[in-house]
């Protein structure tokens, strides 16, 4: 638990009064889940996903996705070797442990598409040879939902792979002055190190599956992904994939908190973040001006959680 405290802690040096943020990439981390990151330019996407990366000690490679991407760019290739007059497989930026996969949306479908197996099975199948990836390996993937020109919107098969979508949103006046102040002279992440080990990051992933979660809680994880399934307004509610994630992430959201069980408000703490990406709306509801966050407010509002 110490080192996860270090681990938030040193992220703070740099995503400025963001808490919540941080502490749910952290979770993600601890539940091997992935974290696609949503907003509008300048509010730090990059930068939280660097900051994360940079405070763990393990190897991290980016992508900068652009219209031009090959999904051999990736995965890798396999490329003749003219001295031993065999093809010798090429590993992909993919073959590490987090994965920065910046502006991801402007990426083509067959592109993203690269990311696929990657992301739901942790390996890569190239040329009917199926290889592992690092046991730590997580995607960090940013988008922006203003500018659209150019950009190739996430299918639900692959939105459904990312664990939680989070925004960093703006800071305020007082949280502004401080991002200023820390930057006069340099970048603060520039002097970030590790704080966290791999064997440590493992350890806790151990500690979030043991986290107990009792029969009652469980049913109520299910009867919240139910009933985005049977909502009128909804077209798509929350696949089996995402009420694995609920629970997993209000286990690795209890383990973060230092309880000793999964409790119901840890449950719809996590709920928005796990489930909303996951909802897909129907026309009639989107004209009204309704979205998946309301709905699922209301389907929260409407279950009474076990006592």
């Amino acid at each position: 638990m110490q080192s996860v405290a270090s681990l938030i802690a040193n992220i703070e040096k740099v995503i400025v009064g963001k808490r919540s943020v941080v502490e749910l990439a952290v979770v993600s981390l601890l539940c091997r889940g992935h974290v696609l990151l949503e907003d509008v330019p300048g509010t730090g996407k990059t930068t939280l996903a660097r900051a994360l990366a940079r405070s763990v000690a393990a190897d991290m490679k980016r992508i900068q996705c652009t219209p031009d991407l090959l999904p051999s760019d990736i995965t890798g290739v396999a490329i003749y070797n003219q001295k031993s007059a065999e093809f010798e497989f090429r590993a992909g930026p993919v073959f590490t442990s987090l994965l920065l996969a910046d502006e991801i949306n402007r990426a083509t479908p067959r592109a993203q598409s690269a990311l696929l197996e990657c992301m739901e099975e942790f390996r890569v199948t190239s040329d009917g040879v199926t290889r592992d990836l690092p046991r730590l390996f997580m995607v960090l993937a940013t988008q922006n939902p203003i500018d659209m020109a150019g950009t190739h919107p996430l299918p639900e098969a692959q939105l459904d792979r990312f664990f939680v979508r989070l925004a960093v949103g703006y800071p305020s006046l007082s949280e502004e002055m401080k991002i200023l102040s820390a930057q006069a002279q340099s970048h603060p992440i520039d002097a970030l190190g590790p704080v966290m080990t791999e064997a440590e990051v493992l350890a806790a992933r151990d500690g979030v599956k043991a986290m107990h979660i009792a029969p009652e809680v469980m049913e109520y994880v299910v009867r919240i992904a139910a009933a985005t399934r049977q909502h009128a307004d909804l077209r798509l509610g929350a696949s089996p994939r995402g009420t694995l994630a609920l629970a997993r992430g209000a286990q690795g959201l209890a383990y973060l908190r230092g309880r000793s069980f999964v409790t119901p408000d840890l449950v719809k703490a996590m709920a928005g973040p796990v489930l909303e990406h996951r909802l897909v709306l129907r026309p009639q509801a989107a004209a009204l001006g309704r979205s998946a966050r309301d709905i699922l407010r209301d389907i929260l509002d409407q279950l009474p959680p076990p006592i």
